[in-house]
C-alpha cells in the first residue's frame, strides 16, 4: 500500500532532495576536512570561543568517538566533539564545533523553538514508532485507529518542521561567532559557510519527507473517505 508506484512517484521529490543533501554535506565535509584554518584553532578552541562571545559558562566539552558523532546534550549541558573534531585544526572541524557551541547558547538562552524540540523529541520518539502500525491496524478494522495513527505521527512531523529554526539559528550563531573573532580567513570562512548550508540542507530533506509522507498519509485515508 505504501510503496507502489504512485507513492515512489509521490515521494521523489523528497526523495531526490535527500540523495542531493547527503551527497553535498559528505562532499564538503571531505574537501573542507583536509584543509586546516590558518590560525591553528582546533574544533574544541571554537566551541569554547563561541560560548564566549555569547557568555556562557559551565558547558563541559567532551570527547566522543565516531565520525560525525558530535552533538550538544542539553540534558546533561555537555559538548561533545568527534575524533575528527576536537583536536583538529580544519575547518570543518572549526565549523562543527561552532555550531554544537550554538546550540548550548541556545540551550542557555531558553531559544524558544530549541524548547519545543526538546520537550517534544521524548514523545516523538515513541509516537512515530506506533502511528505505523496504528494505521495499517485501522486499515483493517476502524477509521478511528487511523486518524489516530495520522495524529501520532504528526508530532514526529512537527519535530522535524521545529528543528529547521534550530539548526538554522545555531548555525548563523556560530558563523557570526567566526566573524567576530576573525577565527577564519575569508576563503576559510566561505569553506565553513559551506559546511553547514550542506548540513542545513539534510535536515530540510528531512522536514520534507516527513511532510510529504504525511500529506501522502491523509490523501489515503480521503481517497478511503469517498470510495466508502
Amino acid at each position: 500500500m505504501y510503496y507502489d508506484l504512485s507513492y515512489l512517484i509521490f515521494m521523489l521529490p523528497a526523495i531526490l532532495l535527500t540523495l542531493w543533501a547527503q551527497f553535498k554535506v559528505k562532499s564538503a565535509y571531505s574537501e573542507y576536512s583536509q584543509i586546516a584554518n590558518s590560525r591553528s584553532i582546533t574544533g574544541e578552541d571554537a566551541a569554547r570561543a563561541v560560548l564566549a562571545a555569547n557568555g556562557v559558562a559551565n558547558v563541559k566539552i567532551e570527547h566522543i568517538s565516531g565520525t560525525m558523532t558530535d552533538h550538544f546534550s542539553p540534558r546533561e549541558n555537555v559538548i561533545r566533539l568527534s575524533d575528527g573534531v576536537q583536536k583538529s585544526t580544519s575547518v570543518a572541524a572549526v565549523c562543527i564545533a561552532a555550531h554544537e557551541a550554538g546550540h548550548a547558547v541556545q540551550h542557555a538562552e531558553n531559544f524558544l523553538p530549541n524548547r519545543i524540540r526538546t520537550g517534544v523529541i521524548p514523545v516523538a520518539n515513541i509516537t512515530s514508532k506506533l502511528s505505523m502500525p496504528l494505521i495499517i491496524i485501522g486499515f483493517l478494522l476502524s477509521d478511528t485507529l487511523i486518524y489516530a495513527g495520522i495524529a501520532l505521527y504528526s508530532l514526529a512531523v512537527l519535530v522535524y518542521l521545529v528543528t529547521l529554526p534550530v539548526e538554522f539559528d545555531a548555525s548563523r550563531r556560530a558563523l557570526a561567532t567566526i566573524t567576530k573573532t576573525g577565527m577564519l580567513s575569508e576563503s576559510e570562512y566561505s569553506g565553513a559557510k559551506k559546511v553547514l548550508t550542506a548540513a542545513a540542507m539534510t535536515y530540510v530533506a528531512s522536514a520534507l519527507t516527513a511532510l510529504v509522507q504525511f500529506l501522502r498519509l491523509i490523501l489515503i485515508v480521503s481517497g478511503r473517505r469517498r470510495r466508502d
